[in-house]
Parts: C-alpha cells; structure tokens; sequence
C-alpha cells in the first residue's frame, strides 16, 4: 500500500489496518475474478446436457447429495471467494425465475468471461467490452425471439408439453422413464392450471417420496397423500365418500392458563374429577358425530382416551398432521380448518371421494390417501426409488420439468435444444458485429465465440470432437440456413432438433443469456479488490 505523508513529512494512515490487507488493482483484479469466475463454471461444464455427469456433494454433516441440477451444484458448494458467489447468485436467480437451465447459464458466463480475459490482454477498456457485450445480448435477444416457434397445447393435447418436459429431464439421472416422469409433471400442472389466468400456483403440487420399489412406481395421486396412518390400529382402513373434519384444536380436557393444583382427598372426588374428564370426551367426540363427520383429522394428539372412544363411536381419527399438509387438505377437500369445537358445522366440513390407508412393503410404514376430492386443485407427486439419494434427486428433477410446464403455460413459445439456439444466435451476432464501428466490434465478436460454449460442452460431454462436430453442425446451419440443427448427443443420426423433438422454452433461454451477461458486466467493471489478508 502507497503511504501518504504530511507537510512535514510524517507518514499517515488512510486505510486501516493497511498491513492486514491485502489489495489486488487493475488488470490483477480483473484477471483474479475472471479466474475465480471461471473456475466455477469449469466444475459445471461437465454436467450439461443429456450425456453429463453428476456430482457428488458432502455437507459438514456427513449428508451425501448426488445431483446433476447446476443451482443445488453450487448451493452445496462452500464458495468461499466473492466472485464464485455471484456466479452462485446467477444460477440461483435463474432457479427462482425459470426453474430450468441453471447449468447452462453458469457455463455461458464463464466463456464470456474467458473471452473478456483475451480482449483485456490486448489492452481493450473493460468498459468498452461490457459495453459490446451488452450489445451483443440485445441481438440475440432478438433473434431469439424470431426463431421460436409457438405451439399450441390443451387440455387434451398435452403431448407438445410433454416433450419439451422429457428434454429438460434428459439430462437428469432419470432418465430411463423420461416419457412417464413428464407425463407425471405436465397432468400435474394441468390440474392445478388457471388456463384463462395462465397461472399454475406449484405450491399446490406436492412431491412426496418414499424409498423402496422402483422409479416406475413413481403415481400422480389427484389428491393429498399424509405420512401418518389412522390413529387406532382397529379403525376401518377405507372410507368412502369421506365427510372430513379438520382441527386444530387438541382432543383433551382443556388446561387453565394459570398454576393450578387440585386436591383430591377422598375416593369421591377422584370419581367425580374422572367422569367430569369422560364427560368432556363424550362431549368432544358427539360434537363431531352430531355434524355428520366420519373422519376426524387433528393437527394435535389426542391421549389414549380420547382415542378409545372414537374408536367405539366408530369415528376414524388422524392425528398429528403437519400445518402445511393441513392447509392442503382443506384446498382439496374444500373444507374449513376449524380451531374450537364449539364452531364446527356441516357446512365446514371437507369431502373426498375415498381415504385409505396404504401400506408399502414388508415395512410398518403405512400412508393415508386421500383421493377423488371435491375440489381436485390439490395435487400429489408420489416417488418411488431405490434409496434416499436418488428419491432427493427425482424430486429436483420433476421440480425442473414442472416449471418449464408452468412456463410453457404462461407463455407457450420454444426454440429448439442440443445448443441449435445458441449456435443461431452465434452466427447472428457474428453477422451483426460489422454494423457497428468502433472497439464494441470485437467485443460483440467475442460474445459470438462465447455463445459456442454450450454446443462445444455438449460435444465434448458426449464423447464427440467437439471442434469438428461444431463447425459441422455451423456450416450447416449457415449452407441451409436452418435454425434447428445441433449437437447430436444421443447418436440418433440425425442434427436436425426438430426431428429429435429437442425443445427448451424460449424465456429460459432469453433468461439465460441476459443474466449472464449481466454478471459477466459487473465482474468486468471491479477494478480493485480490498480483502482482508487471511491470518
């Protein structure tokens, strides 16, 4: 660190503590970050696309995640240096707004960033480059837009959706039964759709999961499935045409708030104290039956008492329900959560069609179902799997094919995968750069170079030459200046994406582009990292 001094010549501090830090400036700093940048979407490279690997992450405590999903990736990662954390920032931001493509966006900034790395050693102003590339990204923006494509889909004609959703799922350890998981993913979406609002609230669609069978097993339930089983093993196991009643208030004598003793002297009062307690139960357990109620479910327990009498009154009860699932249960079977008994009415009661209770295996583990709703908005993805891993892995891949389902809903144009976008656009910005004048010019040509990234990790991952596979796939892009060729990773025989039915989502993509681009911006504009040194 330069010291200062005064006019008579005594040195002075302006940094506190200067000695302890440690400062990159210039060319360094950027050089730093553009390393740091790309490190972290080398770790990603190999993970893209439908012949990608899978990492394997182990958290402090001793928990193992296997996962191929780009945003869990560096989720689990302890990043520890500020620019990696931007990048895990990107791929979170794309997460959140997308659901899907969170791998190809980290790569995609890092080979802007590699491409930056050269301009800057030729002397260009990282201005300048953030300035062309910001360019450059309007341009593919727009062409990306020009070579989408709409395609219609209904109620009845989910096919279109279901392919989009098997190429998001290629990529992902499932997919063996790509076909039926996005089957799963679209039905579920459909059914909580607002096709007129075009709106899916996901929060309606819950993923549960279970280990033992296998991922065929794997049901979309039109209802609500609970971990828990019926509260006495001697309650029926199946109801049918279900009139439930929800509580949240504990099946129990009611507790003063205040200290309170009570004296017992004699046997009498010993009796009266105990039928009073029987008398409230009896109360509690009539109020229910008097609205018509053949299922009770609670949110609290209930003691061996309670529990006794309804199982002589022939009322079946759950208890122990969680908040959430509770709520869930009152949007399907359109009844009301009820706090005290004193309010319970018919008319707050909820129906379903059927309720049973499940068990699995030569396990004691037995779930309720409960199904044909009165208001079928409620959804349940059941998941099956070999072990707790690969169950953790499937939920995170149907929640990628559920988004990219939701946002088809909201907003039905596609362009074609196996990198044919990114190559298109390439070739579009490349043919754009020599409108403009000026340095941007090379900087626009450098964003064209770094658009091949993702075609050229795809070849690469496939076990193809990925510089000759490239050029192939280009020049024929540009000889038959037809949008949809690409990298053929899976040996079908064919380049053309639209044969393959290779689809992603056209916001995905333009999401994609812009988010890197701006991070790719703000890493080149930091001209002076002040760290503290590490003691």
């Amino acid at each position: 660190m330069a010291l200062a001094f005064d006019e008579f010549g005594r040195p002075f501090i302006i940094l506190r503590e200067q000695e302890k830090k440690s400062r990159l400036r210039g060319l360094d700093a950027q050089k730093a970050n553009i390393a740091a940048g790309k490190a972290v979407a080398r770790i990603l490279r190999t993970s893209l696309g439908p012949k990608g690997m899978d990492k394997m992450l182990q958290s402090p405590d001793g928990d193992v995640t296997i996962t191929n999903d780009g945003a869990t990736i560096l989720e689990q990662m302890d990043v520890d240096n500020q620019i990696a954390k931007l990048m895990v920032e990107l791929s979170r931001s794309q997460d959140y707004e997308i659901g899907d493509g969170t791998t190809g966006v980290v790569v995609m900034a890092g080979s802007l960033l590699e491409q930056a790395e050269k301009l800057l050693e030729r002397g260009i102003h990282p201005i300048r480059i953030a300035e062309g590339y910001e360019l450059a990204s309007r341009i593919a923006f727009d062409h990306l837009e020009h070579i989408s494509h709409k395609f219609e889909f209904s109620a009845t004609n989910i096919d279109p959706l279901v392919q989009t959703c098997m190429t998001t799922l290629s990529s992902k350890i499932v997919n063996r039964c790509k076909r039926t998981l996005a089957e799963i993913a679209v039905k579920a979406v459909l059914a909580v759709a607002d096709l007129e609002r075009k709106d899916v609230n996901l929060d309606l669609i819950k993923v549960e999961g279970k280990v033992g069978g296998k991922l065929e097993d794997t049901e979309l339930v039109y209802g609500i499935i609970v971990d828990k089983d019926m509260s006495h093993p001697q309650m029926p196991k199946r109801i049918e045409d279900a009139k439930i009643a929800i509580l949240t208030c504990p099946f129990e004598p009611p507790k003063p708030k205040t200290k309170h003793k009570v004296d017992i002297d004699t046997v009498e009062k010993f009796q009266t104290l105990r039928e009073q307690e029987q008398k409230y139960f009896d109360e509690m357990v009539q109020k229910c039956k008097d609205v018509g109620a053949t299922l009770v479910i609670c949110q609290w327990g209930f003691d061996d008492e309670a529990n006794h009498l309804l199982m002589h009154r022939n009322l079946p009860a759950v208890r122990w329900v969680g908040g959430v699932e509770l709520e869930l249960i009152a949007i399907a079977t359109g009844g009301r959560i009820v706090p005290r008994f004193q309010e319970l009415s018919p008319e707050k009661l909820g129906k379903a069609g059927i309720v049973r209770e499940k068990s699995f295996g030569t396990t004691k583990d037995r779930m309720l179902y409960i199904e044909q709703c009165a208001n079928s908005r409620a959804v349940t993805i059941f998941i099956r799997g070999g072990n707790k891993m690969m169950i953790e892995e499937t939920k995170r891949s149907l929640h990628d094919a559920l988004c990219v389902a939701r946002n088809l809903i909201r907003n039905n144009s596609i362009v074609y995968g196996g990198g044919s976008a990114e190559i298109s656009c390439s070739v579009a910005v490349e043919a754009a750069a020599d409108r403009y004048p000026g340095v941007e010019q090379y900087a626009i040509r450098s964003f064209a170079d770094a658009l091949d990234a993702i075609p050229l990790a795809l070849a690469e991952n496939s076990g193809l030459s990925p510089i000759d596979t490239l050029t192939a796939v280009k020049s024929q892009q540009v000889k038959e200046s037809n949008p949809h060729c690409g990298i053929d990773c899976n040996d079908v025989g064919t380049n053309d994406m639209k044969e393959q039915n290779v689809f992603e989502t056209l916001i995905g993509k333009q999401q994609q582009i812009l988010l890197a681009t701006q991070v790719v911006k703000m890493i080149l504009k930091i001209d002076d990292v002040i760290s503290p040194s590490d003691y």
